[in-house]
């Protein structure tokens, strides 16, 4: 049941990549976490509350991100690199 959840919001995010929606967010060129300028096309799409979470496909959840800030928040929520840089470790819950 999991992965089939995974598959639906993996299909509504490629859909609302498409969108005008998300061409006009990603216009602008700014990477949501570290807020430097990017050319749009190189910008990717990230879920703040990741799908393996229990992120959604929304547009309240998807933030246009610079490749290497994708890569460093992994699927990690945004409390949880909070606490990553201030303890300096890695965290679980």
């Amino acid at each position: 049941m999991k992965e089939n959840n995974f598959k639906i919001e993996k299909a509504k995010a490629r859909k609302l990549r498409q969108s005008q929606w998300w061409k006009q967010k990603i216009e602008s060129g700014v990477c949501h976490y570290c807020g430097g300028q990017f050319p749009s096309e190189t910008l990717t799409m990230d879920h703040i509350v990741p799908i393996s979470r229990g992120g959604k496909s929304t547009r309240g959840n998807l933030v246009p991100s610079c490749k290497k800030c994708n890569s460093n928040k992994k699927y990690y929520t945004p409390a949880e690199i909070i606490l990553r840089e201030e303890l300096d470790q890695d965290v679980c819950f």
